[in-house]
């Protein structure tokens, strides 16, 4: 505070403000989180009056982890120390290298016997969502964690754009139809080549799994999907487990929805969390475990770690159950961010196929 106020003993010279004026220029706030395919801000441009100022820059993009490269690969140290074996990563979250030097430390340190020991799930991105650029992107970012094959591969979300670099958010006039036949047959040539063990989808409905199911040779494996106790999607689940499709939560602890988050904040969770000596996270993911679905949680705290692995010696009544069913739904993540009003996804409900 002292530094910033002391700026009052010198000045700038003419020179040394025309440089200035020459830096490129870019907005930190784009203002996403203010727009609606509903209207009636649809565009930045809109918002913005034409004045965009930005570009989709990694800069901007909150997909970035939120710590440098060399803290991330500790908690990977981290992870494995306290009884992790899957990491979960993508092309649009930039963790991919941090990861992969993660992985080469725990080599080296014998802290696992080998990489089998390992499962390392990571995700195509939108960008790349096409026929012919499938395989490369996966070959990518095998490089980027240096490693020879993936234990699961999945399409992360039903949605194609402009070929380019991973970017987030995708402008509006990016958006492309997606070739869900095409980029299908591309990913299980990713496993026949070896280079995937597994592959499987992100984000997709029953309409759209019933769709990739009608045309595949190697089903999908995993559908990840948000799954916790606000958004339950029971009709979802049922139907992955007729068709033995493994369903894989993100998001099993909830998030911000309209300005709390409704898993941490529930009363019955909570109710249920202190008669069983438990906290709320604790008891939100022994509710998906007892529904048979695996989860990614994210986490750079060691003793979160530990915690979120002590759900082993309690398990819920049916009581418990039938309460946890009476919570009110919603979603964490609505996909706004995927929907444009230049289409070919124009609203939330298509992008979902009204599936809610």
């Amino acid at each position: 505070m002292i530094e910033n106020l002391q700026i009052f003993d010198w000045e700038l010279s003419s020179e040394d403000s025309e440089k200035i004026g020459k830096i490129p220029q870019g907005r930190t706030l784009t203002g996403l989180d203010y727009l609606s395919p509903i209207g009636p801000y649809r565009t930045f441009q809109e918002l913005w009056d034409g004045d965009l100022q930005f570009e989709t820059t990694l800069l901007i993009n909150k997909h970035n982890p939120p710590v440098p490269d060399e803290v991330t690969k500790d908690v990977v140290l981290d992870a494995v120390e306290v009884g992790y074996r899957h990491f979960d990563t993508a092309t649009i979250y930039f963790t991919e290298k941090a990861l992969g030097k993660g992985i080469s430390e725990l080599l080296k340190r014998g802290m696992v016997k080998s990489r089998e020991d390992l499962f390392i799930t990571s995700k195509l991105w939108v960008s790349v969502g096409h026929p012919n650029l499938v395989v490369p992107a996966l070959k990518t970012s095998l490089q980027n964690m240096k490693l020879d094959y993936l234990d699961l591969y999945l399409i992360h979300w039903p949605v194609s754009a402009k070929p380019g670099p991973p970017a987030y958010p995708i402008k509006k006039d990016e958006f492309l139809p997606f070739d869900i036949k095409g980029v299908w047959t591309a990913m299980e040539e990713c496993q026949r080549l070896g280079v995937a063990k597994a592959i499987g989808v992100s984000n997709f409905t029953k309409k759209k799994l019933k769709q990739l199911m009608a045309t595949a040779t190697i089903p999908p494996a995993v559908n990840q999907v948000e799954v916790n106790p606000t958004w339950q999607q029971k009709e979802l689940i049922d139907f992955c487990k007729e068709k033995r499709i493994i369903v894989t939560a993100y998001s099993p602890l909830g998030g911000p929805l309209g300005g709390h988050n409704g898993v941490m904040g529930s009363d019955i969770l909570k109710d249920i969390a202190k008669a069983k000596g438990k906290s709320v996270a604790q008891v939100a993911l022994r509710w998906a475990y007892e529904l048979g679905i695996t989860v990614v949680v994210k986490s750079f705290n060691k003793d979160r770690m530990k915690q979120n692995l002590e759900i082993f010696d309690f398990e819920l009544s049916s009581d418990d159950h039938e309460r946890i069913c009476c919570i009110p739904q919603g979603r964490t993540c609505d996909g706004l961010d995927y929907t444009s009003p230049l289409g070919p996804i124009y609203t939330i409900e298509e992008l979902w196929d009204g599936e809610n």
